[in-house]
């Protein structure tokens, strides 16, 4: 796809300063000649510069797992409380949880992996997306983390990473596992728009000049609506292609079609099969399914319907998401142990 012929279409934000000059100078004196001029406007390769994830979170790490090659990235912030573990979509990275994690982290901790195929995780297949392959993943990080001691963990999961998240929670095995928030994504929906998947993925801009203009079209566009969030994100969705000399995504979705639909299959039911507290975050007003309609009326999770926001709410509105979680561990009253009941103590462990 040309990137020339579709980046036309989106002008700069340049004011030259004999423009400005133009515009702000009166035709004759009066009353508005004291008014002060209107100051530059930020060029676009300005406003639309990468942010490094350093702004937002405390650490990066690599995760090597035994026994094979595979090496996952992880971002960590915060030292005290609950781990929020997060799984971004498909397409993100661990990044797409940057602005939120630095409002999280004031009240837990936050690790935000990339997945397999995404962001600098490396692994020997990266197109095995299938949801077997990536709980095994994240069930294998978590191990090498935190040994056989985990602390109280959430999985917070968004769209893809929600089906992970919940197919982690479902299997029973994360004996700390403390809460499941799972980011806009419903079964019936998911299902209905996997057969509109492949011409989303081809209609979107395929090649990039620059960072700025990848950042800039992402905003533009309407997949991002938070710049800030966009600028630490959107960098580790790229990689550059010496050949073709531009940028282009890191992740090849296009060919991964084949495990679209086990992300999603039984998606309802798993998630109120999970024995944890659970709360569902929708950016619109998507049709609960017949399971999901009756679980809320009976109490099973806490939904949020969170308004003027897209697809990837924790990035377009990430202090609204960083509440929501705060909100969801003291509700249920998650602490670095799991949950905490009032008046009772944490035995101490005596040495036989």
């Amino acid at each position: 796809m040309d990137s020339s012929s579709h980046m036309a279409s989106l002008p700069e934000d340049i004011i030259t300063d004999e423009h400005l000059q133009q515009q702000t100078q009166p035709a004759s004196a009066s009353a508005f000649a004291s008014v002060p001029q209107r100051p530059p406007t930020k060029s676009s390769s300005e406003k639309y510069a990468p942010l490094d994830w350093s702004v937002y979170f405390d650490k990066e790490d690599d995760v090597a797992i035994p026994e094979s090659n595979d090496v996952f990235h992880v971002y960590t912030a915060g030292t005290e409380g609950p781990v929020v573990f997060c799984l971004h979509g498909g397409g993100y990275s661990g990044l797409s949880f940057a602005v939120s994690a630095s409002k999280i982290k004031e009240k837990a901790r936050v690790v935000a992996m990339d997945l397999r195929g995404h962001g600098k995780s490396l692994t020997e297949d990266d197109l095995d997306l299938s949801v077997e392959t990536m709980c095994n993943d994240v069930l294998a990080v978590i191990k090498e983390l935190y040994s056989d001691s985990p602390p109280a963990i959430i999985l917070v999961g968004h769209s893809m990473g929600g089906s992970i998240a919940v197919h982690v929670a479902a299997r029973r095995s994360l004996s700390a596992l403390a809460g499941l928030v799972v980011v806009d994504v419903v079964e019936g929906t998911a299902m209905a728009s996997l057969i509109h998947m492949q011409k989303i993925l081809s209609s979107r801009m395929q090649h990039f000049s620059s960072i700025e203009k990848a950042i800039e079209w992402s905003v533009r566009g309407g997949s991002l609506r938070n710049i800030d969030s966009a600028r630490v994100s959107i960098p580790a969705t790229l990689k550059y292609d010496h050949s073709k000399k531009c940028y282009l995504y890191r992740t090849e979705l296009e060919k991964t079609e084949q495990y679209w639909k086990g992300w999603y299959e039984g998606l309802s039911d798993k998630f109120l099969s999970c024995p944890v507290p659970k709360l569902l975050l929708l950016a619109g007003t998507d049709r609960l399914d017949r399971s999901l309609t009756i679980g809320q009326m009976q109490g099973k999770f806490q939904m949020v319907v969170v308004r003027h926001t897209g697809h990837a709410i924790q990035e377009d509105v990430p202090d609204e998401f960083a509440t929501l979680i705060v909100n969801f561990i003291s509700r249920n009253r998650i602490g670095p142990h799991g949950i905490e009941i009032p008046g009772l103590r944490k035995p101490a462990f005596s040495k036989p």
